[in-house]
């Protein structure tokens, strides 16, 4: 972990106020790397899904695919109301097409999303959907991974202060904020 000092004096060894809010701004991992592990624990569990073929484990294929719902919308939420908007900034014209389809490609996983949340593991198509999810997953994360992080990264942008953005919205959304 990168050590932060604090712009502002403090008294004996201790942070003022405003400079442990400085701390906790920028500490942690920044934007891409937070999405990068949000990437492999949503492939995990995708993993974990298509390795379950016992159809007497209908409640094991619920918790996992509500597991898999909520990952990808808190994740897409993030992208959507932080990232992308500062990334459209960041690249202007050389990133909107990447970022328009990366927008159409979360309406189309949150529409899944939303048919798996009304479904059951019994119901017909729902381990098709479960894997046609993961397919726009997978392509979505290599797009973001092998294009837009890279072309993030040499913008500029002051991605620990996105991670750290990020960090708090996240918290926020699971409650424990």
């Amino acid at each position: 972990m990168t050590t932060i000092t604090a712009s502002r004096p403090t008294r004996k060894g201790v942070p003022t106020r405003s400079a442990s809010k400085a701390l906790r701004r920028t500490a942690g991992p920044d934007a891409i790397a937070m999405l990068r592990e949000d990437h492999k624990r949503v492939s995990a569990l995708f993993e974990r899904f298509e390795k379950i073929k016992d159809e007497s484990t209908h409640t094991q294929k619920q918790a996992l695919a509500d597991e898999i719902c909520v990952e990808l919308t808190i994740h897409a939420t993030l992208e959507e109301e932080i990232l992308y908007s500062a990334a459209r900034d960041a690249l202007g014209d050389k990133g909107h097409d990447l970022l328009d389809e990366a927008e159409v490609e979360h309406a189309t996983a949150k529409d899944l999303i939303a048919q798996l949340e009304s479904a059951s593991p019994g119901d017909n198509l729902y381990d098709a959907k479960v894997a046609v999810l993961g397919e726009y997953v997978k392509h979505h994360v290599k797009e973001e991974q092998d294009e837009m992080f890279p072309k993030l990264r040499k913008s500029g942008m002051d991605l620990k202060s996105l991670g750290a953005q990020m960090r708090e919205r996240r918290a926020a959304l699971l409650g424990d904020a």
